[in-house]
């Protein structure tokens, strides 16, 4: 089969693309079609070999029902521009907090286990069926397919990290310790649980439940059914405080609440990974204060309490929990270093940590708490701590192409930029000579750590193509693993002020997850009769989410809650800097002062339909320094308390970039 087959991806690609002329693109999104036609030609010429460009992204594309599809549009673009695997291109996202990348490595999402591997689903007994539920299968001679052949070796040291000597062959190494969800675990599932009285308790560490909502008078509402309430945090938010948010009635609710001081991220080390997958050790900036002590401390106390109940009082199914190691020196107050080696893996062999991921086995003899950190702490130390960077360019960046290869360290292997195979032509020579990733000298690959067999000859006819993590070797044009559909469609928002230009009659992500309606509560979706805008959320620069309410510097930068409002839309409604206005959606409201910009401009949707847009930063609440100093303004400052409680199929992704709301003043 040829790219001209009919059937083949790129031309269902073409066919299903077509649709999305000049003139539907600026029905869709309101850009003036000759600078979307500029835009177009630009990014057009970035397919050139000594052209490459990139697409940095963050939570304006995530925070959709389609969200992911939007992420994949762009990263479609990506391959088809070749750019790929090139130094200065590829699909990057800039994570909206210092370790989001970390997290999310560790398995902070439920439906995952440290290093992306899956968790298990019900109905799996043992490895064999999870491995073949959830590894890629090769499809093409030419595929190396490594995560599909390594499967097995990853989650076998994993399980052998946690449970030691409990893990064996002969109990297919705990695989039935880990927990196998039936239903989605989302955090927006488990206040939807909550809300219906099916959860007795929630532990909230670093995540304020009740700002970050969608929905947060629904959130209010879900923790006030709790029978506790555990808050990890430095300083109080607005979920430990939560019984004091207007409407709630303390008297009235039993949730018993506990706040636990906790330690910020200044008053410990650890490390943060940064969007380009840098793992950067820091150190202890200020010791804690009080009776703070470190979140994974605390952790560490309250397992052991339970562990010790367990173990005099007995319980169902107690083996994980016995079995779980603590290899620490003081189990109860683990070093993050000790985590970090534990994190890296081990040979049990020999004692040694481990160098490299390709080395881990599935017959019980290797660890690794996080398959692609290994390599990051071996028997000569923690190289995340390595700071060879500008002050020597020469020597610490021979490559002159910014890898910096000692100045911390990246997963996986150190390599800066993934899937670099694809940065050479098939010969193994720099499509952009001017910017090599990787290239071939005859014997070996030199750059950057290559995505490859370092000494792969490229014109050897077994030589493994350049997308060494899937089964097809290519990269995907066609998705099988999107819930939503192997090729990106536009779909508007749940709370649109157009219907969908392309298909009116399905307008918004069909397969999207509505709760509400879920749980046979009233949808409360706005229409645009009664909410004639657009809002959208965001974060300022002054501030850092929610907790630096509590810092009088930065309070005095931003110190009270506003909305930014197109200069046209406030001349219409009189409004001017400073007013105090009420902005409403079916959910809630915020009462707030307005600042009139020209930043915001209206839009022409559909053709002729003008189109305000309302700006909302997130940062405040009733609680902080200005909650505190101006208790009735502050009463409705929560923004989330406008956002509707949809999530998109994949994730759950709340709809925080696009909903319906009014403004007036008062």
């Amino acid at each position: 089969m040829t790219l001209e087959h009919p059937r083949s991806v790129f031309q269902l690609l073409k066919k299903h693309f077509s649709r999305y002329t000049p003139q539907m693109v600026s029905s869709i999104t309101g850009i003036p079609i000759l600078d979307f036609m500029s835009v177009a030609r630009m990014v057009g010429e970035m397919g050139k070999p000594d052209k490459v460009m990139t697409i940095v992204y963050a939570v304006g594309l995530t925070h959709h029902t389609t969200g992911g599809q939007l992420i994949r549009s762009g990263a479609l673009l990506q391959l088809l521009l070749g750019n790929m695997g090139r130094p200065g291109g590829g699909m990057n996202a800039e994570r909206g907090h210092a370790n989001i990348q970390g997290n999310t490595d560790h398995a902070i999402s439920w439906e995952i286990l440290p290093g992306y591997l899956r968790i298990p689903a019900p109905g799996q007994k043992n490895l064999d069926q999870y491995v073949q539920a959830s590894a890629p299968k090769r499809s093409d001679p030419n595929s190396w397919n490594f995560f599909g052949i390594n499967y097995r070796n990853f989650m076998v040291s994993l399980l052998k990290g946690w449970y030691g000597d409990a893990a064996k062959k002969e109990n297919e190494y705990a695989f039935d310790f880990i927990p196998k969800p039936g239903t989605n675990s989302s955090w927006m599932s488990i206040y939807d649980q909550a809300l219906k009285g099916k959860m007795e308790g929630v532990m909230l560490s670093g995540m304020t439940a009740t700002s970050i909502g969608p929905d947060s008078n629904q959130v209010l509402q879900g923790l006030a059914k709790l029978k506790w309430l555990v808050v990890m945090d430095a300083l109080p938010t607005t979920s430990s405080e939560f019984w004091r948010a207007p409407g709630m009635e303390g008297a009235k609710i039993n949730t018993e609440v506990f706040l636990l001081p906790a330690t910020h991220w200044i008053e410990k080390d650890g490390s943060f990974v940064n969007s380009g997958r840098w793992s950067q050790w820091k150190e202890q900036v200020v010791p804690p204060e009080g009776d703070a002590r470190h979140d994974h401390w605390i952790l560490a106390e309250l397992f052991d309490r339970v562990k010790t109940l367990y173990r005099q009082q007995g319980g169902k199914f107690i083996d994980p929990i016995m079995a779980l190691t603590l290899n620490y020196k003081d189990p109860k107050k683990p070093e993050l270093d000790e985590i970090a080696k534990e994190i890296n893996g081990k040979n049990l062999t020999t004692g040694s940590q481990m160098t490299s991921f390709a080395l881990l086995k599935d017959d019980g003899t290797t660890t690794a708490g996080d398959w692609i950190y290994t390599g990051s702490y071996p028997d000569a130390g923690n190289l995340m701590k390595r700071r060879k960077g500008i002050q020597d360019p020469k020597a610490n960046d021979p490559t002159g192409m910014g890898f910096y290869h000692e100045w911390a360290w990246s997963w996986p292997l150190n390599r800066r930029v993934m899937y670099n195979r694809a940065s050479a032509d098939l010969d193994g020579k720099p499509w952009d000579p001017k910017r090599p990733g990787i290239q071939w000298n005859g014997t070996a690959w030199t750059g950057d750590v290559p995505d490859y067999p370092a000494n792969m000859n490229p014109k050897d006819p077994a030589a493994w193509l350049p997308f060494i993590m899937n089964g097809e070797g290519v990269g995907r044009l066609f998705s099988n693993s999107m819930l939503d559909g192997p090729i990106p469609e536009h779909y508007e928002p749940y709370e649109a002020p157009i219907p969908n230009p392309l298909h009116p009659n399905v307008s918004e992500d069909p397969v999207a997850f509505l709760y509400d309606q879920a749980a046979g509560r009233p949808n409360r979706f706005g229409k645009v009769d009664k909410y004639p805008y657009v809002a959208t959320s965001y974060r300022l620069t002054e501030h850092e989410h929610y907790v630096t309410q509590h810092v009088p510097l930065l309070v005095g930068l931003q110190p009270q809650a506003f909305v930014e409002i197109p200069q046209e839309l406030a001349d219409e409604k009189g409004i001017k800097s400073g007013d105090r206005v009420r902005v409403s959606s079916e959910r809630g409201k915020l009462e707030v002062s307005a600042l009139v910009t020209k930043r915001l401009g209206p839009i022409t949707l559909a053709g002729n339909k003008k189109v305000y847009q309302i700006g909302i930063p997130i940062h405040w609440g009733f609680v902080g320094v200005s909650a505190d100093q101006n208790p009735e303004k502050s009463k409705y400052w929560l923004a989330n308390a406008l956002t509707p409680m949809v999530g998109d199929v994949g994730a759950r992704t709340p709809e925080f970039k696009a909903f319906l709301v009014n403004i007036e003043k008062f």
